[in-house]
């Protein structure tokens, strides 16, 4: 049986059996993190030298497998695993390299980062299994000290995070292309507007809670209290067409309210008010949050994308003004 150096020094941790499914949330989802191995041992020794792990504001959730069959229903039950540990060796000599098969032909997930750990590393050349199987990482259980598990699982994880934010910027993308194509049809604008701030989550890393707004009524003063809401996602998701105000969390009526009656954009630690009005005066204002200060290239992705859709936003209005008024 192989254990985990500690990095303090050559004593071995050795640990009671805990849960199979632990996390570590400070207000965000945690990254879940597969581990499938049929030593009980190595699922505990792994869980405690990744105590206090946190990558982005979310900590991690252990799910553990004791053989390859588990590890296949836990992955048709959970679609958002991030990382797999993994044993070579289980039921049988290859059972993690058939698990491996399984996850990239047959379930076609591409995003998981999958790392296998192995005791018994003839059983699995390295360079073969490099080659012929889509991994990520290749380790020996000896190897692995806290201090490089750590930085695996850092690695992997950051890997998983860019791979999606690509995925969710390629899809957001392909909306703005849709809507485009058709975008002076109803509710085009709308579909637009969603794309857009997919696509700006993404590229951002930000959290899923953007909005993107206009004060009812062009060059519409607060006094109106209302929003015409031409798109949201996370928290704002629900919310559509005309709100409100004071249906919104206070801190973030009072920020918006702070950008119409300034005719600015505003910014805190954790999101930013971004705010533009066109020639002919119409409106626009997307909220966007996240958990970092916002850098000066982000500042810019954000003024443009409102900018952008603000003037894409402005001629559809034109052009229906125009068609009414021929009708």
């Amino acid at each position: 049986m192989s254990e985990f150096e500690s990095s303090a020094g050559d004593d071995k941790l050795q640990f009671a059996e805990e849960p199979e499914v632990t996390g570590i949330v400070h207000g965000l989802e945690p990254w879940k993190i597969l581990l499938v191995d049929d030593e009980k041992v190595v699922h505990s020794v792994t869980r405690l030298a990744l105590e206090g792990f946190e990558l982005a504001g979310r900590g991690l959730e252990f799910i553990s497998a004791y053989s390859a069959k588990e590890a296949r229903e836990i992955l048709a039950l959970h679609n958002n695993i991030a990382l797999i540990l993994l044993d070579v060796v289980m039921e049988t000599d290859h059972a993690g390299l058939d698990l491996v098969h399984y996850i990239r032909r047959e379930l076609h997930n591409k995003f998981v980062r999958i790392v296998l750990r192995t005791g018994q590393p003839g059983q699995a050349p390295e360079l073969e299994v490099i080659t012929q199987y889509d991994i990520n990482d290749y380790k020996e259980k000896t190897e692995l000290t806290r201090q490089k598990l750590f930085s695996t699982v850092y690695t992997s994880l950051c890997s998983y995070r860019d791979l999606l934010a690509l995925e969710n910027n390629r899809l957001g993308l392909l909306k703005v292309i849709a809507a485009s194509a058709h975008i002076f049809e109803r509710r085009s604008m709308e579909a637009f507007a969603e794309g857009v701030l997919q696509q700006l989550t993404a590229l951002l890393y930000l959290n899923r809670d953007a909005m993107l707004v206009q004060p009812c009524g062009m060059l519409a003063r607060p006094a109106s209290n209302a929003l015409n809401v031409l798109a949201g996602t996370g928290c704002y998701a629900e919310f559509e067409g005309t709100v409100e105000i004071s249906k919104l969390n206070g801190d973030v009526s009072a920020r918006i309210i702070k950008a119409i009656e300034n005719r600015s954009s505003n910014y805190g630690d954790n999101y930013w008010v971004s705010y533009y009005v066109t020639e002919s005066g119409l409106e626009q204002l997307l909220y966007v949050s996240a958990k970092d200060v916002f850098s000066v290239p982000d500042i810019a992705m954000i003024e443009l994308f409102v900018k952008n859709v603000a003037i894409a936003h402005e001629t559809i209005s034109l052009l229906e003004s125009r068609t009414h008024d021929q009708h």
